[in-house]
């Protein structure tokens, strides 16, 4: 099944999705955020588009593991979008995938000024991977 992954942020949010045999997630869009109605639609509407079946979103917990404001929020936002868009909606932890991203870019020789751009949609291709690969794991 094809899986959508949500970068949530108050700036922008990140989307990638993964391929149907779940094995491999690729960047898909960056939105710029505004309300977290807007938002959650938004969201909703490429879900649908998309024809996924499961929504992920990445969970910003603290280094030692606990939840603050922003996974609550976070949370907050995942609970109605997963009643709005009708999709399963899990967490999948997210510390370091923003430095993990900025570590593919420089890879890839992405200049600076087109980094905004893109980061958040690399940053959920990163958080997306990693739930593939643990659910992979899981299976053997």
């Amino acid at each position: 099944m094809r899986i959508l992954c949500v970068d949530y942020g108050d700036s922008r949010i990140g989307l990638a999705v993964c391929d149907e045999t779940e094995l491999l997630a690729s960047p898909l869009a960056t939105i710029k955020s505004s309300s977290m109605r807007k938002n959650i639609d938004n969201v909703a509407r490429i879900a649908v588009d998309e024809g996924v079946g499961r929504i992920v979103v990445g969970l910003p917990l603290s280094m030692d593991g606990t939840e603050g404001a922003r996974a609550l929020k976070t949370k907050a936002f995942g609970n109605v979008l997963e009643r709005v868009s009708g999709k399963s909606v899990v967490y999948q932890d997210e510390r370091l995938s923003s430095v993990e991203a900025e570590y593919i870019m420089d890879m890839n020789l992405v200049g600076r000024d087109k980094r905004k751009d893109i980061v958040d949609q690399i940053a959920a291709q990163v958080i997306l991977q990693s739930y593939l690969d643990s659910n992979k794991k899981k299976e053997f």
